[in-house]
């Protein structure tokens, strides 16, 4: 039998000063089982840093040809397709093919400088690409505040993000590493 996701509800509250986005969200995440708080948790921080009406999470884990999340037009061509993680460099030529924007938040220890290093070459051949990088300390007090109920409030200001709710406050600094235009 497989295992179930499970389903986290968050009330999030985003006011954005550096794109002028001030919103009330309610979303539900559907974290895969063989999904960790922090990947999660990095997933609703793109949703933070990207926030918009029509973002949505994609099938996630399970499904190879969606991203994590995206953002259509009314028309149905995809404006942005943002990937949380380490993705090989051919998936990321495929949605730069067939989206406006991608952006890669890549997390984790050593293993994110060895992954940009290996593909940054053929990476930085893709003019709408951008890619992020989210330090382990960030990453690991983002996975603390994971709750199955979350109440968030979120302020991006000089592209730092301060996240607030039960327990102690956490402020995250993307690093820009490719892109950003």
């Amino acid at each position: 039998m497989a295992l179930k996701a499970t389903i986290f509800k968050t009330e999030l509250s985003v006011a954005d000063l550096d794109r002028n986005v001030y919103e009330n969200f309610s979303l539900r995440l559907a974290q895969h089982p063989s999904e960790n708080d922090a990947r999660m948790m990095v997933r609703l921080l793109a949703f933070m840093l990207f926030a918009d009406e029509r973002l949505e999470f994609g099938k996630g884990l399970s499904t190879d040809d969606e991203p994590d999340l995206w953002l259509k037009d009314l028309t149905g061509a995809i404006d942005l397709w943002i990937y949380v993680g380490l993705l090989d460099e051919r998936w990321l030529r495929k949605a730069a093919g067939r989206s406006a924007r991608v952006v890669v938040i890549a997390y984790g220890d050593r293993a994110a400088d060895v992954w940009w290093e290996q593909n940054r070459a053929k990476l930085e051949k893709l003019s709408n690409l951008t890619v992020y990088r989210l330090s382990v300390d960030d990453t690991q007090a983002l996975a603390a505040l994971a709750n199955r109920s979350m109440d968030l409030q979120c302020t991006i200001q000089e592209g730092e993000v301060l996240v607030t709710g039960e327990g102690d406050p956490v402020r995250v600094a993307p690093t820009v590493v490719f892109g950003g235009s």
